[in-house]
């Protein structure tokens, strides 16, 4: 047989299972047990929540790489390119390592059925385990419970935060959302929550695992200002640990302040220059990500971010307010059909002089006039657009360099706009170039 390329197995993929969702445990620990890939490294740091996952395994795995680990990060889903959800050392996984590793899993699996993403993880755990890595850091797809991440048992687990989203599967209510998160906890191993709040059932499976359970605002924490912010947390002797006066970051400094406790509790090296340079490294593309840009003349201000629910927005409203610019701030959004709308743009519309909508390249987009309806509601000036490219352009038009344009929604809100940036560069380059 001619073998596939990266293209050709992520579409063999897609149609190898009848649902793309199918959530359990039982095929994957079959086909992860017929190839060994329950341990794919000797520390395993899994991170559960509703928001904050990615940054947060960003900057465990900054850490630890500081510290000279060999590091793999597994991350869901991805922006522009498969590449990005299997990570190496900081290095997304060539199409080659990836087509080598979805080989592996296609002849370990038999006859069981796999879906799109249990292949992924299992195909990324393969790849970790023949990389010879000291650590690797799993980002739960879908609650945790349930979730193929959770085939491994983690070293650590952490929750982020527990918010109401993707009810369908994890249900209506932050308790039960919870329940599904705290099935990554282990018998006796330290659980980490950064939510100030956590439903009973969290700590239910905490205490009934046994878990040495660290908790923000009681056994860790964080104060910011307008120039700094501190963080204390707790050793695994029970000892109280500080940083102060560390620089602001781009980045949520919650789950900075979450993955602190959980690299102090793994027993490295406690080097706060080290710490704070790892920190302010890291970077996760989408995620409060600022861009600057030429736009007919003018440098323009680009803040892209996946948020996409009312826990994301009400946080991505307070950074906003934390840093308005000198101008006006111009919206683009588009939101799939299953997000709550109403609870999104709420949080966000105070923040924003003008709104420009757009559907998502997605059959589960929400309808750019349920997005149009849902603003106008609010009392909100706002545009409509056949394309996210096309209300980004629109809002490019009006700007002016003192603007700042959010771009947010969705993770095919943000890719479209990454696409859209590097068109440019592109035509800009060889334009420069024919000149």
């Amino acid at each position: 047989m001619t073998e596939r390329t990266l293209g050709e197995w992520l579409a063999y993929l897609e149609q190898l299972h009848p649902s793309a969702i199918d959530m359990g445990l039982e095929r994957s620990q079959q086909v992860a047990s017929r190839m060994g890939l329950g341990q794919p490294a000797p520390r395993v740091i899994t991170v559960t929540g509703t928001n904050g996952k990615g940054s947060t395994c960003a900057f465990v795995a900054s850490l630890l790489r500081a510290q000279g680990l060999n590091v793999g990060v597994y991350n869901s889903p991805h922006l522009l390119r498969y590449n990005e959800r299997v990570q190496l050392n900081g290095v997304e996984a060539t199409d080659a390592q990836l087509c080598e590793a979805f080989a592996a899993v296609e002849a370990g699996r038999g006859d069981t059925s796999l879906t799109y993403f249990e292949m992924g993880t299992l195909a990324a755990f393969w790849l970790f385990q023949q990389a010879k890595l000291d650590a690797v850091v799993l980002e739960v797809g879908l609650g945790g419970r349930l979730d193929t991440v959770n085939v491994v048992d983690a070293d650590i687990a952490l929750v982020t935060s527990i918010g109401v989203d993707h009810a369908e599967y994890l249900g209506n209510t932050r308790e039960s959302v919870a329940f599904e998160k705290a099935g990554i906890f282990r018998q006796g191993k330290p659980a980490l929550c950064g939510d100030l709040n956590p439903p009973q059932p969290l700590l239910d499976k905490a205490r009934e695992l046994a878990c040495p359970f660290f908790l923000r605002g009681r056994d860790f924490d964080l104060g910011i200002t307008d120039q700094h912010w501190q963080w204390r947390g707790t050793d695994a002797q029970g000892q109280p640990v500080e940083l102060r006066d560390l620089p602001l970051l781009d980045l949520p400094m919650e789950n900075a302040a979450l993955a602190l406790q959980a690299y102090l509790l793994l027993g490295l090296p406690w080097n706060p220059s080290q710490i704070v340079a790892a920190l302010q490294a890291t970077r996760v593309v989408g995620r409060l990500d600022r861009r600057s840009f030429e736009f007919d003349g003018k440098r323009l201000n680009l803040l892209l971010d996946v948020g996409h629910n009312p826990h994301a927005a009400e946080y991505l409203a307070r950074r906003l307010a934390s840093r308005p610019p000198v101008g006006k701030r111009l919206a683009v959004f588009g939101l799939l059909a299953d997000k709550d709308l109403d609870g999104v743009v709420g949080e966000l519309n105070a923040s924003v002089q003008h709104w420009a909508v757009a559907p998502l390249d997605s059959p589960r987009s929400r309808p750019v006039s349920e997005l149009h309806a849902g603003l106008q509601n609010l009392g909100a000036s706002v545009t409509s657009y056949d394309s996210v490219a096309a209300a980004l352009e629109g809002q490019c038009a009006i700007a002016t360099s003192d603007d700042e344009i959010l771009l947010f929604g969705s993770f095919y809100c943000v890719a479209e706009a990454l696409e859209w940036l590097a068109r440019r560069s592109t035509e800009e380059a060889a334009n420069g170039f024919a000149g």
